[in-house]
């Protein structure tokens, strides 16, 4: 198993317009999203 950790900028992720994704992890839905003061959140 490698132990290089994949790097994914949230600048890919987000727009001005576009602050909140779904990501499906074993068939839970979780929505990772920026807040007002620019952090990240992810819910359940």
């Amino acid at each position: 198993m490698s132990k290089e950790i994949k790097h994914l900028d949230t600048k890919k992720l987000f727009t001005e317009e576009l602050k909140a994704i779904k990501i499906i992890h074993n068939g839970a839905v979780y929505i990772l999203r920026i807040t007002k003061d620019n952090k990240l959140i992810l819910t359940k």
